[in-house]
């Protein structure tokens, strides 16, 4: 192994990022493993810490190496780890869980009252070598490539709200087209949804959203969604999925569900929403459901079947592939409205 290592630091409080190749080897602790990253992609929690937004300035402590959405193979363990071992190939999982509290105990690590986050609390996977706890790294067959192994972390975010939305063989709506959503799109098409409509305001992620699955497209911005939703459905859509946090999709997401229906929320506000809870959900009876992350480790084992399913096309959600040490070009066409994941090989 060699002694020193290269990595994509935010070291200063400002826009971008610092590439280096003097940076130490992490250490590895009783219950971390060490990994050798193969693939790691950009997510929007790295946006926010590229662009040093209020998010980032809340939650990060310079300087740090970010990224959490990787996989690779594991080179040294802890002395206390006995889950994985050298050799292993793994993906990460980004919440660390404390293992302690109430959530934790009950089976539920994913909504852990004490979490952190790789790559927001700790040091990411933009480097050679990642040292993280053991209760994240999960082992990953021998047939499934490193980028792919890669997106399983977002892909597990899709998979949590399709699966929260009992989609099998409903008419459903999913709400924005970025990366989660459009592996989201897939899901429900492997999971046995009888119709897909997929909204976006970019005609370019929703030409992807038909390669994914999607029955319907409508760009919200050019059309009426609502309208087309009701005069197709007559009642309106059984479940519909956000992935976008928007004000306005929420509005017109639950205007489009049917009495009765399910509506499960992905998508981060970026702040207060106003919604009529009478007509929206109290009127409706509707079931309304809130999903963050990955189920630990339920929503693994789904991504890595569905990723074996050929209905499944999740090389139409990469955006690129490049060096780490071309990051700057990766960033960049995300900023200029590049559709899919960027992906990153040290």
């Amino acid at each position: 192994m060699p002694e020193m290592m290269q990595g994509l630091v935010k070291a200063k409080p400002e826009v971008g990022a610092e590439y280096r190749t003097d940076l130490p080897i992490p250490e590895v602790g009783a219950r971390d493993v060490l990994v050798h990253v193969k693939a790691v992609a950009i997510c929007g929690t790295d946006q926010h810490i590229y662009n040093w937004t209020a998010y980032a300035q809340e939650r990060c402590k310079l300087p740090m190496i970010f990224g959490h959405e990787f996989a690779g193979d594991v080179v040294a363990v802890g002395s206390e780890v006995t889950e994985v071992k050298i050799g292993d190939r793994v993906a990460g999982e980004t919440h660390i869980p404390c293992n302690h509290c109430y959530q934790c105990e009950t089976d539920n690590r994913h909504i852990c009252e004490n979490m952190k986050i790789i790559g927001v609390h700790t040091d990411g996977a933009y480097a050679d070598y990642i040292s993280f706890p053991a209760d994240d790294a999960y082992k990953i067959s021998d047939d499934l490539d490193y980028q792919k192994a890669a997106l399983m972390e977002p892909m597990g975010v899709g998979v949590h709200g399709v699966d929260k939305g009992e989609v099998k063989d409903k008419d459903i709506v999913i709400y924005g087209c970025g990366p989660i959503g459009l592996m989201a799109v897939g899901a429900a098409k492997v999971f046995g949804a009888k119709k897909i409509t997929a909204i976006d305001i970019f005609d370019n992620k929703l030409e992807t959203a038909k390669q994914m699955g999607a029955d319907l497209v409508i760009n919200s911005k050019t059309e009426d969604a609502v309208k087309l939703v009701m005069d197709r459905t007559g009642h309106g859509a059984d479940v519909v999925i956000d992935y976008t946090g928007n004000n306005a999709a929420y509005k017109s997401g639950f205007a489009m569900l049917k009495k009765g229906g399910r509506f499960v929320m992905v998508g981060l506000p970026n702040g207060e929403t106003a919604l009529d809870l009478s007509e929206a959900i109290i009127y409706k009876e509707a079931t309304v459901i809130g999903v963050t992350g990955r189920e630990m480790y339920k929503t693994w084992e789904q991504c890595e079947e569905i990723l074996k399913n050929p209905l499944y096309n999740v090389d139409a959600t990469v955006g690129g592939v490049y060096r780490l040490s071309e990051y700057k070009k990766a960033f960049d066409a995300i900023f200029a409205g590049a559709s899919g994941r960027m992906i990153l090989i040290p």
